[in-house]
C-alpha cells in the first residue's frame, strides 16, 4: 500500500452511559497503526460521567466530539454518517476495544479488493472488568451473500470489527432509526444489494460483555430480527428461516426468560425440529 496515498477511514462511536469503558475505546482507537483516521464521537445523551471523560479526551487529542439530547443509537449512527468524510466507515461501539493493527489489516482487503463492501473479522469476549469471558474460537476466512447470511446460517461479521465502503452505504441509504439490531439489518441490505462481505481469520477486537447489552434483552432481540427478515418475506426460505428464528429462541429463553419461552412455544409446532424442541421443553420444565 502507498503509505502517501492512505484512504481515509472514519470511525464513529456513538457512546451512551458508557463511563467506564469509553477511554479504553477511545484510545484503541488513538494508538492505531493506521494514520489517516478521522475520529467522530457522539454521545447520546449519557446521564453517567460519559459527557465529561468524553470533553477531556477530545479537548487533549482533538477528536471531534459532540453531545446531543439521546436520539437513539440508529440516529446517532446516521448523524456520524453525515459528518464522515471517509472512504472507509468503521462504526464502533464505546464498550468495545480495537487491535491495535485492526484498521491497518482492514484497509489492506478492501483496498486489494475493490469488489468487497464489508471486511470484518474475529473478535474476543471481554468481561466488565477486562478479562477474557469466553473461550477463544477463531473463525476461518470467508466470504458471504445474502443467502448465507439470510437461510444458510453461516456466520456473518462481528459488529465490533467491521468496516464499511462509504459508497455502498451512499448506495443502499443509512440506518433504520425504528431497527435495534443494526448490524444484521444492515448486512442484508448490503448483500441484498448484490455487494460481498469479506471476514478475516484476524482477531480484530474485544467485545465487552456487561449487563446493558441489548442481546441480553432476549424479546427486543427476537422482535427486532423478525423485523427485519419479514422485509425479504418474498424468498423463497422465508417461512423456514422464521421457524429456525421461533424455536432457535425458545431453546436459548427457555431456562432465561420462562415466560417469554412460553410464549414463544405457543407458536412452534414441535414436528418442525423434534430434538431441539424437545430440549427446550426440558430447560423450561426443569428451570
Amino acid at each position: 500500500m502507498n503509505m502517501k496515498a492512505l484512504p481515509l477511514v472514519s470511525v464513529i462511536v456513538p457512546c451512551y452511559n458508557h463511563q467506564d469503558y469509553v477511554s479504553d475505546a477511545i484510545n484503541s482507537i488513538l494508538k492505531q497503526t493506521y494514520s489517516n483516521i478521522e475520529l467522530i464521537v457522539l454521545d447520546d445523551g449519557s446521564t453517567d460521567n460519559s459527557p465529561a471523560v468524553l470533553a477531556e479526551l477530545s479537548e487533549k487529542h482533538g477528536f471531534y466530539y459532540e453531545h446531543q439530547q439521546n436520539i437513539g443509537l440508529n440516529g446517532t449512527l446516521n448523524k456520524g454518517l453525515s459528518l464522515a468524510k471517509g472512504q472507509y466507515i468503521c462504526p464502533f461501539a464505546s464498550d468495545d476495544v480495537m487491535f491495535l493493527d485492526r484498521i491497518e489489516k482492514q484497509v489492506a482487503l478492501l483496498e486489494s479488493r475493490p469488489d468487497v463492501a464489508v471486511c470484518a473479522g474475529n473478535m474476543i469476549a471481554i468481561s466488565e472488568t477486562g478479562e477474557i469471558a469466553s473461550g477463544l474460537k477463531i473463525r476461518p476466512a470467508r466470504e458471504v451473500g445474502f443467502d448465507d447470511l439470510f437461510w444458510k446460517n453461516i456466520p456473518g461479521p462481528a459488529a465490533p470489527t467491521t468496516m464499511i465502503r462509504s459508497t455502498v452505504l451512499d448506495e443502499v441509504g443509512h440506518y433504520d432509526p425504528d431497527i435495534r439490531i443494526e448490524d444484521l439489518y444492515m448486512w442484508l441490505k448490503i448483500t441484498h444489494a448484490g455487494h460481498k462481505i469479506y471476514i478475516l481469520n484476524d482477531l480484530l477486537a474485544y467485545y465487552r460483555q456487561h449487563s446493558g447489552n441489548l442481546h441480553s434483552n432476549y424479546k427486543s432481540m427476537f422482535e427486532n430480527e423478525l423485523r427485519i427478515i419479514g422485509s425479504y418475506a418474498s424468498h423463497p426460505k422465508y417461512n423456514e428461516v422464521k421457524k429456525r428464528l421461533l424455536i432457535s429462541t425458545f431453546v436459548k429463553t427457555a431456562n432465561r426468560d420462562k415466560q417469554f419461552a412460553k410464549e414463544l412455544l405457543s407458536q412452534i409446532s414441535f414436528f418442525d425440529a423434534p430434538l431441539k424442541v424437545s430440549k427446550g421443553v426440558v430447560r423450561l420444565i426443569a428451570g
